[in-house]
């Protein structure tokens, strides 16, 4: 009774909070997510289950908590349309843990890496200690604003390594590359925004505090038959074979951050998978692009061939540099949530994910518009 209570208390003040005033999160990660799935994951941790117990205390091996996990692994497959042959991992350590265990798991002699940003030269960097490894190509000769096309991949290398989506930059590849080598990808920042060809990739990966779920979660996808190849020994924890065996109960996986994703995972099926994901992100993109190519005071930073759907970045115009902090501190007094840029860049950046609604981006543009009739 006394939980109960405290639920209704919570709910009441939630709701007074959100009616103070309008907030659009435009955070680059961890990220938006919708309100019905934030407000699910924090009943289960008060009451999960109607068992009396929160979901962040209950074991990970409790009889309630293994159906979250097959029904996780199951939407993933179903929502992204996973061949057979493949496991859905979900483990801790972020995806910058597995810019270590991929070479570990999947390079022998040599790798082939292509550089579109800081995390794939962070990815590189790990590989370069288990063995050759190659640069297809890169674009840090213009500071990451486009996506390099026509490489050559070399056929004797053991994978190519991509990230998809470059949240600093403001880049996305958003096509299934026809590779002669396997191909693994990082999709941490755009994963269920678009359907992708899974058969084209031995492995893909990322953290799930983008698109998918509240951070502490790291999700794989990875080609059981592409496993088990180099001859090096790999640490048991390390080693993605051991995690297919269990099922992803080796250790205690991230409980809570599941949960989450699993009813993220719902929230998407039930408004039309990734198809219609797509069909919102190109929606918010159009009208937030529109705006940045229109506006007076603004210059987009990405190639438009490259401009990702996810990171939209754009700064002031050279003779109106010194309205930087003016902005900043306007689009915030509107509600506008997480637009300051990274520092690499600079500027601005409106992280559009899955769960930001037209209306968000329309308040941005309208925060731009307002702001450039005053000067």
């Amino acid at each position: 009774m006394v939980k109960r209570e405290r639920f209704i208390t919570w709910q009441y003040r939630l709701s007074n909070t959100i009616t103070k005033m309008k907030k659009y999160n435009f955070n680059a990660g961890p990220s938006i997510l919708p309100r019905e799935v934030i407000e699910q994951t924090a009943q289960a941790c008060l009451d999960f289950n109607g068992s009396g117990l929160s979901l962040m205390e209950i074991s990970h091996r409790a009889k309630d908590f293994q159906p979250v996990v097959d029904e996780a692994v199951a939407l993933f497959k179903e929502l992204l349309d996973i061949p057979e042959g493949y496991s859905v991992l979900f483990l801790g350590g972020g995806a910058s843990l597995e810019f270590c265990m991929i070479p570990y798991n999947f390079l022998e002699k040599k790798a082939a890496y292509l550089n579109t940003g800081v995390w794939a030269t962070k990815a590189e960097k790990e590989a370069k200690a288990f063995g050759e490894v190659v640069e297809v190509a890169s674009s840090a000769d213009k500071n990451f604003t486009y996506i390099p096309r026509n490489f050559e991949i070399p056929t004797d290398a053991d994978y190519l390594h991509i990230t998809s989506n470059n949240t600093i930059y403001g880049t996305e590849l958003r096509e299934d590359l026809d590779s002669p080598i396997p191909v693994i990808a990082d999709m941490s920042s755009d994963i269920f925004s678009r359907p992708v060809d899974v058969s084209k990739y031995a492995m893909i990966y990322g953290g799930a505090q983008k698109n998918l779920a509240m951070a502490g979660l790291t999700f794989v996808i990875v080609k059981e038959d592409a496993l088990g190849k180099v001859s090096r020994h790999i640490p048991t924890m390390l080693d993605y074979r051991t995690h297919v065996k269990k099922g992803s109960m080796f250790n205690t996986p991230p409980v809570v951050p599941i949960y989450s994703a699993l009813m993220n995972l719902r929230y998407m099926k039930a408004h039309g998978g990734v198809e219609a994901m797509e069909k919102l992100a190109k929606q918010r993109a159009e009208i937030v692009y529109a705006e940045i190519d229109r506006n007076k005071l603004f210059v987009g930073t990405a190639e438009e061939d490259s401009r990702s759907l996810m990171n939209l970045t754009f700064v002031l115009k050279p003779e109106y540099q010194e309205l930087q902090d003016d902005f900043l501190k306007f689009a915030t007094s509107q509600g506008m949530v997480g637009v300051k840029g990274h520092r690499d860049v600079g500027g601005f950046r409106a992280s559009c994910y899955n769960a930001m609604s037209i209306e968000g981006v329309q308040a941005l543009v309208k925060c731009m518009k307002e702001f450039e009739a005053q000067h």
